[in-house]
């Protein structure tokens, strides 16, 4: 069993989240799998989960979305959001998920 982390072992530049999330209607960003627990390794990619505007469909800005996440933080990113996540362990991500920006 792995050990869950308390800070991230990446730098998360969240003023840079926060525009990024502006921009693109997202209300909620978590981090969620393997940057959370102690089998993060240098190739690992960042498992990133967010909850658009209501009404709002990104469309094919999902990618930009995600290219830019990449870009931010020097890392492969693995976005999706809570209807993408398998219905067999969507509450254990929710749950584990640590909140990274959330739309005032």
């Amino acid at each position: 069993m792995t050990g869950v982390i308390t800070q991230s072992p990446i730098e998360i530049p969240k003023d840079k989240i926060a525009e990024l999330a502006e921009r693109y209607h997202i209300c909620k960003l978590s981090l969620f799998g393997s940057i959370l627990r102690d089998d993060f390794r240098s190739d690992s990619d960042i498992d990133i989960l967010v909850e658009f505007e209501p009404g709002y469909t990104p469309g094919f800005a999902f990618i930009d979305i995600q290219d830019e996440l990449s870009q931010l933080l020097g890392r492969v990113v693995d976005l999706n959001t809570p209807e993408d996540i398998s219905r067999y362990f969507r509450s254990q991500v929710l749950a584990e998920a640590q909140v990274q920006y959330v739309k005032n």
